[in-house]
């Protein structure tokens, strides 16, 4: 495989983008390609390129957040059509800049994702679903989770409309008409949907779906059923996929998969033989790329990536070469140009200069005037706070406009920072006192220019709490604003469709007079990734799976009862407590029953056993790094030394950093034991508390079956 070789070029910055709000109009035959971009300040601008620089094609202020940008047209035709997300309005522009369709939904909700297909018009709000032709009223859908993206499949090949919607529980519902069709199961929240190949495939039914946890999947949607073809795990642990494109930048006559992440990485996928995607190209930047599409923008015959970020800058990864080799006819030409170039950038930089000297001057009178009242300088934060599954960790990330300049951390329940690779931020911690509420004070210091800070956090399970994040960029006068988090007292569980009830399960039955509201409300206090909205039905159910230690849980309720199942007697127990506490406040009445199955705590024990013998097997040989360093320091030959620890020497530093990386991790696993244990005999009336350093004892000697007869025989 040839290499391929890209080279950055920035071509402007805008106001800050949401996803999806920058596309490449159609080329034209000879002629580059025009990009079409909107911003959350309203701004929306069609730019083409001339000897290198950007010119306006035409340029107008909607005033109001753009939230999407989509291309439309006939259908099975060009799509040169620009229609825009506002509020609750959808605008058209011709590619001239005429604006040729002003349409309000009159929605309550603004829309967040639309897509035309000829004349038939599909909007997305948070979590309804409305599909309009030629403007008038004609489908309507209520989702059970909120909306992240639509695509529809293309309709000069298949003759019914079906939308697609990637929603946050986990699913893509295909619709028919106002009807949920079925729906798709993925592994991950899909952010972003992209027709395969552009044209969906060659039975016109493919669909790519990227997730918030960083993975890629090929879905076919026929008729009856959904038939997944791949999926490209997330093994580097890279940012969610907010955009997806596909070109071919290889040049290889096969159409590439382009891929844009929100921790700034830019992948390109090339498909083997078999058709599954082969990475080939990675660029990183330091912003959330919002949009990703390629084409030929600056010069002809080259093509490129253009890709614009959260902050608003719009740049290219061009195949153009960076340095040119030059004969002697076109050296001169390129020594005047590159000199025209140099003239022109220095002008620039003369008129910047005056202006900051101006404003500063003006700031300065001002500062000094009786009259005049400081205004704290507005800025938006674009903030996720994500469970990964791989580490059992969140990951919070921080994205501004302009540099930060630091970000105080607090919380009110104890929790772990984790090490990041790509964080350079200088980190010292303060004293708290746990006993005020106050577990964790940290402060993040950033280098110049940094404008994405990325944390990742470890939760305890049963503490429940705020965390909240205080960020403060580098502008004068000095502002701060303050984000906040809630710790759930089940945080580490995540949704799953798979629910396996062969297993031994722990039953905890609440009968009182609730409604299905107010059950739906204290649930999801307890229990991430839960819609805030209770979803329609008399009956709902919800299955969660433990990312630390991979046991289950079954949410089954309706008005006036509940049913909790779980093989974690301690997911149940917590369970029980907080919704309890919550019932109390409300002045409710709750009946308990409860079903604890003896085989469930073995079978938790066996569970968490690798994990457990693999951290005790970690801390004991970075133990011994320090002492085995110091005796290959006095000794020249290792050869007597067995290869257990000539092994050890070998991968001291990747040894070093895994268990830098998991700090407590083996503390963690100690105290959910402790945890199994109490809440075990919490459940018989007896109270074991007194038993738990005889418990840690075992622990301190590990093996699996003692353990099991300890708990046993209390």
């Amino acid at each position: 495989m040839m290499e391929l070789n890209l080279t950055r070029v920035d071509y402007m910055q805008a106001g800050a983008t949401s996803q999806k709000c920058m596309s490449l109009l159609p080329p034209v035959l000879g002629k580059t390609q025009k990009v079409v971009m909107g911003d959350q300040e309203g701004l929306f601008q069609c730019i083409g390129m001339k000897k290198g620089e950007p010119q306006h094609v035409f340029k107008t202020n909607i005033s109001k957040k753009i939230n999407r940008i989509e291309l439309g047209g006939p259908i099975g035709g060009t799509r040169e059509r620009i229609f825009l997300a506002v509020g609750s309005e959808v605008k058209g522009f011709t590619k001239k800049g005429k604006n040729f369709l002003k349409f309000d939904t009159n929605l309550s909700e603004p829309i967040q994702s639309i897509y035309v297909e000829g004349s038939e018009l599909l909007t997305c709000g948070n979590f309804v679903y409305n599909h309009y032709h030629d403007c008038k009223d004609t489908n309507y859908f209520l989702s059970g989770d909120k909306i992240s993206d639509i695509v529809c499949l293309p309709m000069d090949r298949n003759p019914d409309i079906t939308p697609i919607l990637a929603c946050q529980d986990r699913v893509l519902r295909v619709l028919q008409e106002s009807e949920l069709l079925y729906e798709v199961e993925v592994p991950g929240p899909p952010t972003v949907l992209q027709l395969y190949g552009n044209t969906a495939g060659e039975d016109g039914n493919e669909i790519l779906y990227g997730t918030s946890d960083g993975r890629v999947g090929l879905v076919q949607i026929s008729k009856e059923c959904p038939s997944h073809k791949w999926e490209l795990p997330n093994e580097k642990r890279n940012g969610g996929v907010m955009c997806i494109d596909n070109f071919d930048i290889t040049a290889d006559g096969v159409l590439d998969l382009l891929l844009g992440r929100d921790d700034g990485q830019v992948e390109v996928y090339s498909y083997d033989e078999s058709e599954d995607p082969v990475h080939r190209y990675s660029h990183t930047c330091s912003e959330s790329v919002t949009a990703i599409h390629a084409g030929n923008v600056a010069t002809a015959g080259y093509d490129e990536i253009v890709c614009s970020t959260y902050p608003g800058w719009l740049f290219s990864l061009t195949s153009e070469p960076h340095i040119k080799t030059v004969g002697p006819q076109t050296s001169q030409i390129l020594t005047f140009e590159g000199r025209d170039k140099i003239i022109g950038l220095r002008s620039e930089l003369d008129t910047l200069q005056q202006k900051v000297l101006d404003e500063r001057e003006k700031y300065q009178q001002t500062a000094n005037s009786q009259t005049a009242i400081s205004a704290i300088p507005n800025f938006s934060i674009n903030d996720k706070f994500v469970l990964n599954r791989e580490d059992a960790s969140y990951t919070l990330s921080l994205e501004l406009q302009m540099p930060i300049d630091n970000v105080l951390l607090q919380s009110d329940v104890p929790i772990d920072l984790l090490d990041v690779e790509k964080n350079s931020a200088v980190v010292s911690y303060s004293a708290c006192n746990p006993e005020d509420g106050n577990f964790l004070l940290a402060t993040y210091r950033c280098q110049a220019n940094t404008t994405r800070l990325e944390l990742k956090i470890r939760s305890i399970e049963g503490q429940y709490g705020t965390l909240q994040a205080y960020v403060t960029p580098r502008v004068q006068p000095k502002t701060c604003q303050v984000r906040q988090y809630q710790i759930k007292p089940l945080s580490l569980h995540q949704r799953t469709h798979v629910f396996d009830d062969t297993r031994p399960l722990n039953t905890v039955k609440l009968t009182g007079q609730f409604s299905l509201a107010e059950m739906h409300s204290w649930v999801s206090f307890c229990l991430p990734e839960l819609p805030e909205r209770t979803p329609p039905g008399d009956v709902l159910t919800f299955h969660f799976v433990s990312t630390f230690l991979d046991t289950l849980l079954e949410c089954e309720y309706r008005k006036g009862q509940a049913v909790f199942k779980s093989d974690n007697i301690s997911t149940v127990s917590i369970l029980k407590d907080v919704l309890t506490k919550e019932a109390t406040k409300k002045k409710i009445r709750l009946d308990i029953t409860y079903d604890i199955v003896e085989d469930s705590v073995p079978y938790t024990l066996n569970l968490i056993h690798p994990k457990l013998e693999y951290q005790l097997l970690l801390a004991k040989k970075v133990q011994l790094i320090d002492a085995l360093k110091e005796l290959q320091v006095h000794e020249n030959d290792m050869s007597f030394m067995s290869p257990e620890y000539r092994q050890i020497l070998e991968d001291a530093d990747a040894l070093q950093v895994e268990y830098k990386r998991q700090p407590c991790h083996l503390e963690r696993l100690y105290g959910m034991i402790t945890d199994l244990y109490i809440d075990k005999f919490k459940f018989k009336g007896h109270n074991v508390k007194g038993k738990v350093p005889a418990l840690l004892e075992v622990l301190d000697n590990y093996d699996l079956q003692s353990l099991v007869q300890f708990f046993e025989s209390a």
